[in-house]
């Protein structure tokens, strides 16, 4: 049966794989269960009632894209979607918590329409091969610099923004987690280089076994107070009554929309929708050269399927009480240990699902536990950028340009904003003066054009 619905074999790949493939994925994403609510609750939101909403919107997302699609990906509430939402829809524009959730679900809404009309997909296979081959190594710089970060390995640093932890001053808490980290990375990189099957979460379940060992004999000193909490899981159980407090909410908010807001509440979704379509362009890209889904031509197959899992998600998660929910970078990390179908996304999906049961364990998982993943992942990502022809600078300068802005800029969809502004410009420059011209399609200039306007008039 699982052959007939993933096709396992004609994508050269098993039940077992699979299966790593997906815990792996899941033990990438566990953090989004301790972040989200504590995110989302600056909102006002209940945390324990966040925290169901998300697990149930992943668990429903992933499955939407496992069995739409076909694809190892997994979805859930995004980072950086939530941060606009508490911080600035519910915080500097002043919206309550069950409008800003009413505007995600109409969001979903526009989404499902444009997946249907082939919008989204026309915007996917706008972008040029090259620029997509740039978009996927930013993101794997993207992914291990966010792996430096939670592994405490880099710090801030005045003038210079960055540089490498004080091991000596900070031992007991960012120091020997980063030590951590970079133990676990050398086990990742050791074991994949020998081919054992699962490397990634190995590294993962090693690393966080050390960091549990080194707690107990009092190495490592959780500080809450300085975010640095206890890897040792705790038993419990979740409060289920809890998911009334935000479920269903989303439509209460339409009617907290008066008037002269209905232009504001616009603006509002407008935001969600242009952050959200280019970070899920964006991952997909680099997600599907990764795996190898992308054909000659740059185009990732079924990917209506994909884009209609995203957008129904979105609303669904809406409806549980989350913000967007999108499809997630740290899925590279299944990829990279192997997964390929559905299956994979299944299992993650299912993963969530009882993680509302034992979120206490779930949560525990540290950050340096899972930041070796995600460097090492950045480094097979990293990769697909000695495909570019640094021979035609026209193509490659602007794929080098979202390459360094999306680590740098802190974001997927501003690096495809940099990349597709710059190729617009410099190709349109260079058809004037120049008597070779090079093709530019329209929808490449509607997009440039929109990436300008919005940096104009959408608020950050």
């Amino acid at each position: 049966m699982l052959e007939k619905v993933f096709h396992l074999k004609e994508l050269h790949t098993d039940v077992k794989t699979e299966i790593i493939a997906g815990f792996t994925t899941f033990m990438t994403m566990a953090y989004i269960l301790a972040v989200n609510p504590s995110t989302l609750g600056a909102s006002g939101m209940d945390p324990t009632a966040i925290l169901m909403a998300t697990c149930l919107a992943s668990f429903f997302g992933t499955l939407c894209m496992a069995f739409m699609a076909n694809y190892p990906f997994a979805l859930a509430p995004g980072m950086g979607l939530n941060a606009f939402f508490a911080y600035t829809v519910c915080g500097s524009m002043g919206y309550s918590w069950k409008v800003a959730l009413a505007a995600v679900f109409v969001e979903g809404i526009v989404f499902i329409l444009l997946s249907l009309t082939n919008v989204r997909e026309a915007i996917f296979n706008a972008i040029p091969s090259t620029l997509k081959l740039g978009v996927s190594a930013g993101i794997g710089l993207f992914v291990a610099f966010i792996g430096l970060q939670d592994g405490h390995l880099v710090a801030d640093q005045g003038a210079t923004l960055v540089t490498y932890v004080d091991f000596r001053a900070t031992w007991h808490q960012a120091g020997v987690c980063a030590l951590l980290a970079l133990i676990g990375l050398m086990v990742i990189a050791i074991l994949y280089i020998k081919k054992v099957p699962g490397a990634v979460l190995i590294g993962i379940l090693f690393t966080w076994i050390l960091g549990m060992i080194m707690e107990a004999a009092g190495v490592y000193v959780p500080d809450p107070k300085n975010s640095f909490y206890s890897v040792i899981p705790s038993l419990g159980l979740t409060d289920f009554s809890a998911i009334g407090k935000t479920a269903g909410k989303a439509i209460n908010g339409f009617g907290e929309i008066k008037g002269g807001g209905i232009l504001n509440f616009a603006i509002v979704v407008f935001s969600f929708l242009f952050v959200d379509i280019f970070d899920t362009i964006g991952t997909l890209v680099g997600c599907s050269e990764k795996a190898g889904f992308l054909d000659k031509d740059g185009k990732l197959p079924n990917i209506k399927g994909a884009l209609m899992a995203d957008a129904v998600a979105t609303s669904v998660g809406a409806l549980l009480g989350t913000s967007t929910t999108t499809t997630y970078v740290e899925s590279t990390a299944g990829v990279g240990a192997g997964g390929r179908t559905g299956l994979t996304a299944v299992t993650t999906g299912v993963l969530f699902l009882i993680a509302i049961l034992f979120a206490p364990v779930f949560t525990a998982i540290p950050g340096f536990a899972t930041a070796p993943a995600l460097i090492f992942v950045g480094f097979l990502m990293v990769s697909s950028i000695v495909k570019i022809n640094f021979s035609d600078l026209r193509e490659a300068i602007p794929a080098y340009l979202a390459v360094i802005a999306m680590p740098l800029f802190y974001s997927i969809s501003e690096g495809i904003a940099i990349g597709v502004v710059s190729y617009v410009v410099i190709n349109v420059v260079c058809n004037l003066i120049s008597d070779e011209k090079k093709k530019i399609t329209v929808l490449m200039y509607v997009l440039a054009v929109l990436f300008v306007l919005k940096y104009i008039f959408i608020p950050r």
